[in-house]
């Protein structure tokens, strides 16, 4: 996974950023403000950034202007304007978000960006469990599992936000498409399949009256 540098004054947003994305195996540091960017940088190295805009010290333009590494940029910002996102995407940002975001459409911007840049995850292995996410494949022991298109989405949804609660229509959003208009029983019968498929009886955990977690010991 991701070493993720996380540049937000906001020390609420900041610390939850942070607890989500390694939830799901990224490891990340904090920063309050635009100079402690690149005194961090001096320590460590990173695979992507986030960063806010308004910040103390240097506002997230400026560091981005002066950084001379050679690191991926989402500004993380509260400025909506068509003016501001078009400034940040020319200076070299890979992806911009407006405040307030959806934890799991940022970690899906993330994957995103570490995919554009070879640095996601293509290989997850959990047990006797293996899923090739690159080449879209499933093993357990060993062996190839059958899966249908729509199982393999399900599990890819599940394994990228592991440890995360998820409910049935979060999961029918990000696995089946906004558009789809299917019953959330559907959910239960594909979580059916792949917990017999895969032995992840007792992996693929039910949260009462919501949907389902995958549980992953960090």
């Amino acid at each position: 996974m991701a070493r993720i540098l996380i540049a937000e004054d906001e020390k609420s947003i900041n610390t939850l950023i942070k607890k989500n994305l390694e939830l799901v195996g990224h490891t990340c540091s904090c920063v309050f403000d635009g100079e402690a960017v690149f005194d961090e940088l001096d320590k460590k190295t990173y695979d992507l950034i986030l960063l806010d805009i308004m910040m103390p010290k240097m506002d997230g333009f400026e560091v981005i202007k002066e950084l001379k590494e050679d690191i991926s940029i989402i500004f993380i910002t509260a400025r909506s304007a068509v003016g501001d996102k078009v400034k940040g995407l020319k200076l070299g940002a890979d992806d911009y978000v407006v405040k307030p975001f959806d934890m799991l459409e940022l970690q899906a911007r993330v994957e995103s960006v570490l995919r554009r840049t070879n640095k996601a995850e293509n290989l997850f292995c959990l047990g006797d469990v293996k899923v090739d996410l690159a080449g879209r494949q499933v093993f357990y022991k060993n062996t190839l599992v059958d899966f249908a298109p729509q199982e393999f989405l399900l599990v890819e949804t599940l394994v990228g936000n592991r440890n995360i609660a998820l409910s049935r229509d979060k999961l029918l959003q990000i696995a089946w498409g906004y558009d789809y208009e299917g019953d959330t029983r559907t959910v239960d019968v594909h979580i059916h399949n792949i917990r017999k498929k895969l032995g992840w009886d007792q992996i693929i955990k039910t949260v009462y009256k919501l949907g389902y977690r995958l549980e992953v010991k960090q």
